[in-house]
């Protein structure tokens, strides 16, 4: 696919990143029904489709910017939820929302300041936001991708330009609480959480990686030489954490929440 992203592989864990959105959506005051409300970064939408019968809307969007995600989610679009292909970092909505929601996206987009700020601006007097952010890049899988990358052939495949792990954009949780305190937020909560997850074995760790992180180098790459970089990478990922069957796959998330004053 063009923009790289599968949505077979990404749902292959759907239980295991499904938790930390419901832990998410559950720091929200449930608005009053005929709310409107923005999830940015919905994926296949399944879990966006959720926040109809738990709150209600009047007007819910999905928001993404990959078509392949979108074409996943079209099949769930029904009064009141829709979806629209655009930019997360710089929302084409129209309109003030009650809340707005993000899953497992902001990593994707650069100044997180800026881009909080851009969708504060869309938030009603009263209005809440809700993020969840990984912030995993210490972990031995994230690290070995980019090491496997500099080898060769991949680096050359690469054009000698390795692109970063995307969470390296991820803020400390004290960063994300200041910004909050900046816009303007009245209420707020900010908490880092490790979620562990049992895998079947370590090698289940690429699997989840080819589903998020390694669409970076799946765009750039010949579909072979993608092929031989995973199985690399899968070798160094054992190599690093050793063969185990089951796996404790300890992944590190923000939460952040905050409601601006009525």
């Amino acid at each position: 696919m063009a923009d790289g992203w599968d949505p077979q592989q990404y749902e292959r864990f759907t239980a295991e990143r499904s938790a930390p959105f419901f832990d998410l959506v559950g720091l929200v005051e449930p608005p009053a029904p005929g709310a409107r409300v923005a999830d940015l970064g919905c994926g296949t939408g399944a879990l966006t489709a959720s926040l109809v019968g738990r709150w209600q809307p009047s007007e819910l969007i999905g928001l993404d910017s990959s078509a392949a995600m979108l074409a996943e989610a079209a099949p769930l679009a029904h009064r009141p939820l829709r979806f629209v292909e655009g930019d997360l970092a710089d929302p084409p909505l129209d309109g003030r929302f009650d809340v707005i929601v993000s899953n497992a996206a902001l990593q994707w987009v650069p100044d997180h300041a800026e881009v909080l700020a851009r969708w504060t601006a869309l938030l009603a007097p009263g209005g809440q936001l809700a993020v969840q952010v990984p912030a995993n890049v210490g972990h031995p899988a994230h690290v070995a991708a980019g090491e496997v990358a500099h080898e060769a052939p991949f680096f050359d495949a690469l054009g000698g330009d390795v692109p970063p792990d995307t969470v390296h954009t991820v803020a400390p949780p004290e960063t994300y609480a200041a910004v909050l305190d900046e816009l303007g937020f009245c209420r707020q909560h900010v908490r880092l959480q490790v979620y562990g997850h049992h895998l079947p074995s370590t090698a289940e760790v690429v699997e989840w990686t080819k589903g998020t992180s390694l669409t970076r180098f799946r765009t750039r790459m010949e579909p072979a030489r993608y092929d031989e970089f995973v199985d690399r990478y899968r070798q160094r990922v054992l190599d690093v954490l050793g063969d185990h069957a089951p796996y404790f796959y300890a992944f590190r998330r923000i939460l952040l929440w905050g409601r601006r004053p009525a």
